[in-house]
């Protein structure tokens, strides 16, 4: 296949799909979720059906099953990042970004020294796992600037604090650039599509290199040919029709899936939001909440495999009520500025709100809760907060990972996974009060682990860390 092939997105299949499934009898659509329950996932057809679905009862029977998914493949662990912006410099002219050439932005790359203290405040904030975000500018943050930054960022080391696994989301680029970041030790590198429909993207980006509709949206192709066998989809939902958009991921997926055997690792829900320079009354396809959430609900159903990421554009009340619908990574104090985290730690600690960082940010943050608030909201709902990296650091990535997810026995180790890394963050960062709400999580969702072996292991490490000792994972 050349590498710049790009008609597995097949535009004339999608409206047709989505025309003949506008209508579909409540009966078929009835058996299309008892199929998605059983987490093996839809095809192109049901995924068409459900994402035109507006019968309350039927959206709420999508809904449960969804959770139930999710819980199936995942049990009911979160996992916790943070976003790294390494610089705000970049030559494509996008229509919906804060860092787009000509704006008004005012623009930062940061430092070595600068990424450290960076770094070094993620970890106080209790983060293990980074997802690096750049504008794209090949002159002021090359290839070899990002490789600089990944081995900072690993070699950063506060107390007990280090990051363990660092994502990439970086403009497309060459396979022989993305074996060098696979050798640099990327973790998932994730790409958002943005649109998937040819003639929005053309209008979106309006000049530079993200222009190249083929180019970008066989990105993922050159990455796993490039040795990264664990990349992120996404799409921007507001530039077009989210109906079109979700049929066209599923295509994406089923792609991937043909060609190298493996689904993307993780698949993420930005929504349009403000930014410097971006009047959304120019957006006429901005998605309200009740659609997002079918959204989030039927890609769950059609891909019940992959992480799914919710970031800090949403409120936190809908934050927290979206995560029963599927979700199971989440951003947590993020800081979509380049800079900022050393002063949102210490604002944190002496209870401000968090000053704007001194560069433009990307889009607007509508989640400002501390990293510890957020991790007792999610205890309080009746999940667990991980900061697991155990699968990538394992060899668990690529077919190893989706076998395991598929068949959902990654249980077996996501839970008390999720279990010794959120006992780490409780006897290191936690306030008292999440320490608390935080133990009583631990013993509850320790006595769920079905194997009595592996429960008195976890019983066993956890000891260990109450002891000092550190990144402990099956």
């Amino acid at each position: 296949m050349r590498p710049d092939k790009s008609d597995f997105i097949d535009e004339p299949l999608i409206h047709r799909l989505l025309a003949e499934t506008a209508a579909t009898p409540p009966a078929e659509i009835e058996a299309m979720i008892d199929k998605a329950s059983a987490a093996k996932g839809l095809d192109l057809r049901e995924v068409a059906a459900l994402i035109q679905l507006e019968d309350r009862a039927l959206l709420q029977k999508v809904f449960q099953t969804a959770l139930a998914v999710k819980q199936k493949i995942y049990g009911r662990r979160l996992v916790l990042f943070a976003p790294l912006y390494l610089s705000s410099y970049c030559i494509n002219d996008c229509a919906y970004c804060g860092y787009h050439k000509g704006s008004d932005a005012v623009r930062k790359r940061l430092t070595m020294d600068e990424i450290r203290d960076e770094v070094k405040a993620l970890e106080k904030l209790g983060h293990k796992r980074l997802m690096l975000d750049m504008g794209e500018d090949p002159v002021v943050t090359p290839i070899d600037y990002v490789l600089e930054a990944m081995k900072t960022i690993y070699e950063t080391q506060e107390n007990n604090g280090e990051i363990r696994r660092v994502n990439v989301q970086i403009a497309a680029t060459t396979v022989e650039d993305y074996r060098r970041l696979k050798e640099a030790g990327t973790g998932t590198y994730v790409l958002f599509q943005e649109t998937f429909h040819r003639d929005t993207y053309a209008r979106m980006h309006r000049k530079g290199p993200k222009h190249n509709y083929d180019w970008h949206v066989t990105a993922l192709d050159r990455a796993m040919h490039g040795g990264i066998d664990d990349v992120g989809t996404g799409v921007l939902y507001g530039l077009y029709d989210y109906r079109f958009e979700v049929v066209a991921q599923m295509m994406l997926v089923r792609h991937l899936e043909e060609t190298f055997g493996v689904g993307p690792h993780t698949i993420s829900f930005p929504r349009m939001r403000a930014a410097a320079g971006v009047d959304l009354t120019a957006f006429p396809h901005l998605v309200g909440d009740d659609d997002f959430k079918k959204i989030v609900a039927v890609l769950r159903l059609a891909v019940p495999y992959t992480g799914m990421i919710i970031s800090t554009r949403e409120d936190p009340e809908f934050r927290d009520e979206i995560i029963d619908l599927g979700i199971s990574q989440m951003s947590a104090g993020s800081c979509v500025g380049v800079g900022g985290y050393k002063a949102k730690l210490d604002a944190f600690a002496d209870g401000r709100r968090p000053p704007e960082p001194d560069s433009t940010p990307q889009f607007q943050v509508h989640d400002d809760r501390t990293p510890d608030e957020i991790l007792r909201h999610i205890c309080e709902a009746g999940y667990i907060p991980s900061y697991c990296t155990a699968c990538y650091r394992n060899g668990r990535t690529g077919d190893r990972f989706m076998e395991l997810a598929k068949s959902g026995r990654i249980q077996k180790v996501c839970e008390p996974n999720a279990i010794l890394t959120f006992k780490e963050y409780l006897m290191d960062y936690a306030s008292p009060e999440t320490r608390a709400v935080g133990e009583r999580t631990i013993e509850k969702h320790l006595a769920e682990i079905p194997s009595a072996a592996i429960r008195r292991q976890t019983v066993k490490e956890l000891k260990a860390i109450e002891n000092g000792k550190r990144d402990i994972f099956y």
